[in-house]
């Protein structure tokens, strides 16, 4: 289990700096705007480089996959390059860039050293004005060639007023056999590390408010209780037993977390202080209440319950009072998601035995359907900027995740091998 901690540290010891001798400039960009053109030439090897080619083009393939996906920014397509000269880092021709329409430009050097580290220097230019907007340094070992380009996609969100999303860990289950443990890689699908290694079944993953925990549910006391793993220390608590206990959220604003148990006979809605170990039920009713989640204030939780008859969605006062329904059509709903704006609930429905996600915006008391025609679809989560959920879906054959875009659009599946389920996004990026 250290060896998985280690893995998971070893991401912090990369290290940025800010390029120095050029004035930076902060660019915010407002909501609803068009997405930004941004031009990316080639990297270039600084004359001290070692050539290595294979971890010039990861870096560049992956900074460029990033941007593309990231709705803030358009990329000038590569062969727009062709019609102007060639890129020169120390020589730019600002006027050649505005004619193939980019309004951004970024030049990157990669520097390979003798003992394989990368050294990577980034500069980013506003076109029409020919400004430096800002640049930084990084650096690490050879194998963290891809990190480095989730980090500059990430500092350029930061710049232009976004939050960072690519550096950003989804937790999940993979099922293979009769098996099933908690895996963790980055939102792209790549660096797979497993966390829990017991021979039952664990499953039902979520993040704590500070991503350094997991909480998820395992059978290797032969009944579902509820457990808590620290990715840094690699120590297992125990938290909750008696009766079945699952679909634990752990609250944005405070160190509580809800949680579905039946240790009083029937499968209720319940608070536990993280901090006094104390426990609150939250709801009484005899029809199941399950699948709690908290808003991104903490002030509410949606919830699953069949007190109609049928699994429909609610939403209630953090303490529990104020129970009010949200969907009223349809005989089926289940695993709520509240998106990081707050205005939004992702949930699945079945309709006509199919499994498809919608969403129901509370403002507007409308509802989309972002799946359809594709197997089953179930266990959405949003990204962290909101602007991307991540889903499974038996639409292959086997349940794997996806990635789609908040309307449904840019659907990109992210895992290959085995069975994977139940995803989960970090809700907060640190």
């Amino acid at each position: 289990m250290k060896r998985k901690f280690i893995i998971l540290a070893a991401l912090v010891l990369l290290a940025s700096t800010l390029v120095s001798g050029q004035e930076e400039i902060t660019i915010r960009i407002k909501e609803g705007m068009p997405m930004i053109p941004v031009a990316l030439p080639d990297f270039q090897f600084t004359e001290a480089s070692l050539p290595n080619n294979e971890i010039k083009s990861l870096i560049y393939e992956t900074l460029w996959r990033d941007l593309e996906y990231s709705r803030v920014f358009k990329l000038v397509p590569r062969e727009h390059y062709s019609y102007i000269s060639r890129f020169d880092a120390n020589a730019i021709n600002f006027k050649d860039w505005a004619s193939i329409q980019a309004n951004i430009l970024i030049s990157g050097q990669l520097e390979m050293t003798a003992d394989e580290r990368i050294i990577f220097s980034l500069k980013v230019y506003e076109v029409n004005s020919a400004r430096f907007i800002f640049g930084r340094n990084y650096g690490g070992k050879k194998d963290l060639g891809r990190m480095i380009a989730h980090r500059v996609a990430d500092e350029m969100m930061k710049h232009f007023g976004e939050k960072p999303l690519f550096t950003s860990k989804i937790v999940y289950v993979f099922e293979s056999g009769k098996d099933r443990d908690i895996y963790i890689m980055d939102y792209d699908g790549s660096r797979p590390t497993r966390i829990t290694y017991s021979n039952a079944l664990d499953m039902l993953p979520s993040w704590s408010a500070d991503n350094e925990k997991i909480l998820y549910t395992s059978y290797r006391n032969l009944s579902p209780e509820l457990f808590m793993f620290d990715i840094y220390t690699g120590k297992t608590e125990l938290l909750s037993s008696g009766g079945s206990n699952y679909a634990a959220d752990w609250s944005p604003v405070a160190d509580q977390i809800v949680f579905t148990s039946s240790k009083n006979g029937n499968a209720e809605i319940f608070l536990k202080d993280m901090k006094t170990g104390k426990e609150k039920q939250l709801t009484f009713n005899p029809a199941i209440d399950t699948t709690p989640c908290w808003s991104p204030n903490g002030r509410e939780i949606a919830f699953t319950s069949q007190r109609s008859g049928t699994p429909q969605i609610y939403i209630m006062d953090a303490e529990g009072s104020n129970i009010r329904r949200i969907t009223t059509e349809g005989s089926y709903h289940d695993s709520s998601t509240w998106s990081p704006d707050g205005m939004r609930l992702a949930f699945v429905s079945r309709i006509e035995n199919r499994f498809d996600i919608y969403v129901f915006n509370l403002k507007s008391n409308e509802i989309s359907k972002l799946t359809e025609n594709a197997g089953r679809n179930e266990n959405p989560s949003w990204s962290p900027d909101g602007r991307h959920l991540v889903f499974s879906s038996n639409r292959s054959g086997k349940y794997q995740l996806y990635l789609m875009d908040y309307d449904g659009r840019n659907i990109r599946q992210i895992t290959s091998a085995g069975e994977n389920k139940m995803p989960k996004w970090q809700k907060l990026y640190k």
